[in-house]
């Protein structure tokens, strides 16, 4: 018998309210499986199963919103909700709801999504993001994301986690858009409004564990495997005994936000924890299915990945024995800049903190690409240098690195002013793709704190000690904010009324500028290790950086000392009538600093001054 193997409870109506309902669970070792019907009217139908271990049956007069559960080998007193339901209306523990996919009218029938090297990506945590935490209040803003620059909206995880406050990151249903903030109807209205605007949209998701409170899938069968651990942990059975069904329902499923959400590209969490020794790699097969899909919509989607792997074959073509994603993360770009503005050196920082590992970040994608790492202790990563910048994408934040560090601050809080400066002009004239973090752009004062609304006390004890033993191994102390206290949250949201208020507001049209440059100069043109030149000084603290774009050549001048630097600009390659003229200097009056000094054309070889944390671009035809 052949069943459609899209899990879920997948509803057709044609147009009326009500229509025929397939119903599909995967579950190989059960012995039975009933689909109980609880709302609009009550209802028990036994399912078939097929070789597979997929169990079906097909329900009429079904309404969008009938609740259900699943009956598992006879056991009525515990019933279940879907695996794979696409709303829980009630929370994690309740019954699953029927959503009408085919009711929703977009009007996005015009957009075709973004070039991938013209992304511009803001991250933003929906709970936290406006002071209503929901989908609706969150399009209100989009405005303002255009204004900015921005060109790409990515959303941390929506997937149902348990109650109203959540990184994302415990979501227990990865087809269930999350209840508190609106549900699937209220996701389908954001996206949809992120597309009038001009913005795409990437989702993320998470496919290497399950969160702790709400996870039936082990009532249905091995969707997890005690073969390896992870942070979480077990991880997500994707080479282990019955793992085709698992890998199924997670193809199925990114192809599900992409088809019936439209969301324009995925960010794939933490693949470093995603364990596949088999022939053919879960990535790669999640590639694949993106590139079918995206041909039968007729417009490019896009995989992207985070790693701490340092390793290539995530973006390298299949051809070359790679899994084909369209772009990673760079960590090291982060760790490099980061630790050479604020000092810090703990944990894995301790491999970073000089002006030649930005130096290389900047020129080689990773700064351990092959070489030994102090921290780790070994060689780490491969080497990227024939890779375009744009399969990389690069941040001075996010939520991971401000709401794991110490206190849980963002930059505004760690350094001045005129490294935040600093640091946005080394971020936004790299190659790479720049991903800003939520309230980034003007300099947002609010912690990103850690925060859960798990029920059950023991597991918030939990999660308070594990956190407590990860602070002190990582920071040298152990108390971090109580997680699970709505006060935590409440914290962490943005203040919206700081974007006109001082020096926020100058962060945030500096914030514009450089993003109009970026555009104007076409600073996302791809580059290569080969096509750069780049060099770090430690002694005096700064880097000179120069390379190649389509309508011209940029050089960056870049002083991380808190002194007034000089360094000698080479003229070899200008003349008087093609000179490097100034087109950005961060001490201008105008955003706030002691007002330019820098020659404003230099047409030989001359030295120039530099300001304390100062960065000028120059730019020649």
């Amino acid at each position: 018998m052949t069943v459609n193997t899209r899990v879920g409870a997948v509803l057709q109506t044609n147009g009326q309210p009500r229509g025929q309902c397939q119903f599909t669970v995967w579950g190989p070792e059960l012995d039975s499986v009933e689909l109980r019907l609880l709302s609009p009217q009550e209802a028990t139908l036994p399912m078939d199963r097929d070789e597979r271990g997929y169990w079906t049956v097909t329900a009429e007069d079904i309404v969008a919103g009938s609740q259900y559960r699943y009956c598992i080998n006879g056991d009525g007193e515990s019933l279940r909700p879907d695996p794979a339901s696409f709303y829980q209306p009630e929370g994690v523990h309740g019954p699953s709801a029927v959503v009408d996919h085919s009711a929703y009218t977009w009007d996005d029938d015009d957009w075709q999504n973004l070039p991938w090297p013209d992304y511009v990506i803001y991250e933003l945590h929906i709970g936290t993001f406006t002071p209503e935490g929901t989908f609706e209040a969150a399009i209100a803003r989009l405005p303002d994301l255009k204004a900015l620059g921005i060109t790409a909206v990515e959303i941390l995880p929506v997937a149902q986690f348990p109650g109203e406050r959540n990184w994302g990151y415990d979501g227990v249903y990865p087809y269930a858009t999350q209840n508190s903030y609106g549900g699937p109807e209220g996701f389908k209205r954001l996206v949809d409004a992120c597309h009038q605007q001009g913005l795409a949209v990437i989702l993320d998701v998470v496919y290497n564990h399950f969160g702790p409170e709400g996870n039936y899938t082990g009532c249905y069968g091995p969707y997890t495997t005690d073969k390896y651990k992870t942070p979480w942990g077990n991880a997500v059975n994707f080479d282990d005994a019955w793992c085709d069904g698992v890998r199924q329902y997670c193809i199925d499923n990114v192809l599900y936000w992409l088809r019936e959400f439209h969301v324009d590209g995925l960010r794939l969490d933490a693949v470093h924890a995603i364990y596949d020794f088999s022939a053919h790699h879960i990535l790669a097969e999640m590639a694949e299915a993106v590139v079918d899909l995206s041909k039968q919509l007729g417009k490019p989607l896009y995989l992207t990945a985070e790693s701490d792997l340092n390793d290539v074959r995530l973006i390298r073509p299949s051809a070359e024995g790679g899994y084909g994603l369209e772009a990673q993360w760079s960590d090291d770009f982060h760790h490099a800049l980061h630790t050479l503005v604020t000092g810090e050196r703990y944990g894995y920082y301790q491999d970073f903190g000089t002006c030649e590992a930005l130096a290389t970040a900047l020129r080689d994608r990773f700064v351990y690409s092959g070489n030994y790492s102090p921290f780790r202790r070994r060689r780490h990563g491969n080497s990227a240098t024939d890779l375009p910048s744009h399969r990389f994408i690069a941040c001075a934040q996010n939520h991971d690195q401000v709401g794991n560090a110490q206190g849980c601050n963002r930059l505004s809080v760690l350094v001045p002013f005129d490294a935040l400066k600093l640091t946005a002009a080394v971020l936004l004239t790299s190659p790479y793709i720049p991903l800003l973090f939520m309230g980034e752009e003007y300099g947002e004062t609010a912690p990103f704190q850690y925060f859960i609304d798990h029920s059950d006390p023991d597991l918030v004890k939990a999660v308070y000690e594990g956190r407590k033993r990860e602070f002190k191994a990582a920071h040298g102390f152990g108390e971090p904010e109580p997680a699970h206290e709505p006060a935590t949250f409440e914290m962490s949201k943005l203040h919206w009324d700081q974007r006109q208020e001082g020096q926020h507001h100058t962060l945030l049209r500096y914030y514009q500028r450089l993003l109009e440059l970026r555009r104007q100069l076409r600073l996302s043109t791809p580059s290569y290790a080969n096509e750069v030149q780049v060099t770090g000084d430690d002694d005096r603290q700064v880097i000179t950086y120069r390379r190649s774009v389509v309508n011209g050549t940029l050089l960056s001048l870049m002083n991380f000392s808190p002194t007034v630097t000089t360094l000698d600009v080479e003229g070899a390659e200008v003349t008087p009538e093609q000179p490097w003229v100034l087109t950005f200097d961060s001490a201008a009056l105008e955003w706030d600093g002691p007002g330019s000094s820098l020659p404003a054309k230099i047409s030989e070889t001359q030295p120039v001054e530099l300001p304390p944390l100062g960065f000028a671009l120059y730019w020649r035809t």
